[in-house]
């Protein structure tokens, strides 16, 4: 039995007589049966918020319900892709309507009619338990796993040979009768199970030297990057994805303006994967929600895209999500629990918005899937506060959920500083636990040296506030060296241009290596001081001083060479004055 419309507020539609609802169940409003999801039951009421424009609706019409939650596709296809914050592609939507979203329409999130190349990997007689592997697909430059669904299991009665197959086809059935096909669906707010969560203690890394040297995210682990309009949130997210250490990218645009999310789907597709050489976006998949596209998508497309990240985490991969931003995120649930008329909190914001914040950061982890194998997660979302203040509820609430924390700073994007992360209010709680891996990997002393940059920028910090009142040549020369020292590691480590095939991305050997080279540079030059010697000798040695400078842009082959001759060079550098 169908219920009817009782009244409307935008996108939160009360509905009455709903026979068989259940919460989060998908349902069908209006005659042109707009897409809906039951948020809360209140005796025969539904609450109902629908993730497209409810302009034209009117009290009575009927609602129908699905009887199923709000689900993902997961199977061949989703690599390449461009989505609506509900897994809707957009190529198959402007074929069907035209430049623009039409309301109520009805599009398969995976093509039905695209053939892909099916390799079995298990028998007939073969017992397969949820989230096994039940054969391959290439897919790009990758192997999709098709996996059992997580909530599934049996013995197997017949299977597909090796050929080519759509994926409707029924690949395999189980002796229960269970017809397994080559993509299942999944509830979005239900969180994959896995098999165990493993320690977060291998490094993420970005290619950015601001990034995995002073405030490093683990595999797995959480970052948050806040900052102000311009300061460079988008371009910094985008250099993670493409120089990332992960296997998949997901980039969920939510509720961005509509010319910045067009510049990510026009600049994407056109980025080269420097790992292969082919399209980043044959590993990449975007889910594109803009601040003119109706609240409700936009506060769906977070579990979205977190759910699909899941998928490949359970296939053994290591994945990236940026979430752009979650602030319009947050601003969707405060709009929609506006018009519910729940009590709000802070600022307007609804008083469980940190639980929801939690429990979306909370599904990224490093884990052992239900096959076995390690495959990881990685959050990195993007925070918007208004006018760049920090102390708003989303950021607050944000800081004490994730592990990383990178500031952004309008004034150093002013400045032409970029990445423009402001290394004062930047911080990483992961340093402790990445630690054995640093000096494993990368040399027993890395942590020492680490400490050693990290306090000569906390110097040169101190001294610029004195600089500016009384001027540099009110300094001793110990203290001009430490201003010096610090200005090029902010000048020529911290910064990178982002336009350089070289400096673009920097390998942790590499910054390993310039770490050395400017931490040497500074002792040299303590010595000299000791030695008799003046700070102009320092300042008037441009050979010693442009050579570390130009270290970021020596090629990664090249580099050991480069610093050998450099190290050596400083055995004889400011001897004039010693």
């Amino acid at each position: 039995m169908a219920g009817k419309i009782k009244s409307i507020a935008g996108p939160a539609v009360l509905v009455e007589d709903l026979e068989g609802a259940k919460m989060n169940d998908i349902v069908r409003v209006g005659t042109e049966e707009l897409v809906g999801e039951i948020i809360r039951l209140d005796g025969n009421i539904c609450f109902v918020q629908v993730y497209e424009d409810t302009n034209g609706l009117t009290v009575g019409e009927t609602v129908y319900t699905t009887n199923l939650p709000l689900a993902v596709e997961l199977g061949p296809g989703m690599l390449n892709g461009i989505f609506d914050g509900i897994q809707r592609p957009l190529d198959k939507i402007r074929e069907a309507s035209g430049d623009f979203i039409a309301r109520g329409i009805n599009v398969k999130s995976l093509s039905r009619t695209a053939k892909w190349a099916f390799t079995p990997s298990v028998n007939v007689g073969d017992h397969v338990a949820g989230g096994s592997s039940l054969g391959t697909v290439p897919e790009f430059s990758f192997t999709h796993k098709i996996l059992v669904p997580p909530t599934t299991s049996g013995v197997i009665k017949t299977l597909k040979p090796a050929g080519e197959y759509v994926l409707d086809d029924v690949i395999a059935t189980l002796e229960d009768g269970t017809e397994l096909k080559m993509y299942h669906t999944w509830a979005v707010r239900k969180a994959r199970p896995v098999n165990t969560k493993l320690d977060p203690n291998l490094p993420f890394l970005t290619g950015m030297r601001i990034l995995d040297v002073l405030f490093p995210l683990t595999a797995g682990g959480t970052a948050a990057i806040p900052g102000p309009f311009g300061s460079g949130k988008t371009v910094t997210q985008q250099s993670i994805a493409k120089f990332g250490n992960a296997d998949i990218v997901v980039y969920v645009g939510c509720g961005e303006r509509g010319n910045e999310m067009t510049d990510v789907l026009v600049e994407f597709p056109e980025l080269e994967d420097p790992k292969t050489g082919n399209p980043l976006m044959q590993r990449t998949i975007l889910l594109a929600n803009t601040s003119n596209m109706p609240v409700a998508a936009r506060e769906a497309s977070l579990y979205c895209g977190v759910t699909l990240a899941e998928y490949f985490r359970d296939q053994g991969y290591a994945v990236s999500m940026m979430a752009d931003s979650t602030s319009r995120w947050a601003e969707a649930l405060r709009e929609i629990a506006s018009r519910l008329q729940e009590m709000p909190a802070e600022e307007g914001y609804p008083p469980y918005l940190s639980s929801r914040l939690s429990a979306f950061y909370e599904r990224a982890g490093r884990v052992k899937t239900l096959e076995g194998n390690a495959g990881s997660v990685s959050v990195i979302g993007a925070v918007s506060p208004a006018g760049g203040d920090l102390s708003e509820p989303v950021t607050q609430a944000t800081l004490r959920i994730t592990g990383a924390f990178w500031a952004l700073d309008a004034s150093l994007a002013r400045a032409r500083h970029f990445p423009a992360i402001n290394w004062a209010q930047s911080y990483s709680l992961f340093m402790n636990i990445l630690e054995p891996w640093y000096r494993a990997n990368i040399n027993q002393d890395y942590p020492e040296l680490r400490l050693e940059i990290l306090t000569l920028l906390q110097r040169e910090a101190a001294l610029q506030e004195v600089v500016q009142l009384v001027g540099p040549d009110a300094l001793q020369d110990a203290e001009r060296l430490n201003l010096e020292v610090g200005r090029i590691i902010r000048e020529d480590f911290l910064q990178q241009n982002g336009y350089d095939k070289v400096d673009a991305s920097c390998s942790m050997e590499k910054a390993y290596g310039m770490m050395q080279m400017m931490t040497a540079l500074n002792k040299t030059g303590e010595a000299m001081l000791k030695n008799g010697g003046s700070i102009n000798d320092f300042l008037n040695d441009a050979n010693t001083l442009e050579k570390v400078g130009r270290a970021r842009f020596v090629p990664e082959n090249e580099f050991p060479a480069y610093m050998a001759d450099y190290m050596k060079s400083l055995e004889t550098a400011f001897k004039a004055t010693a």
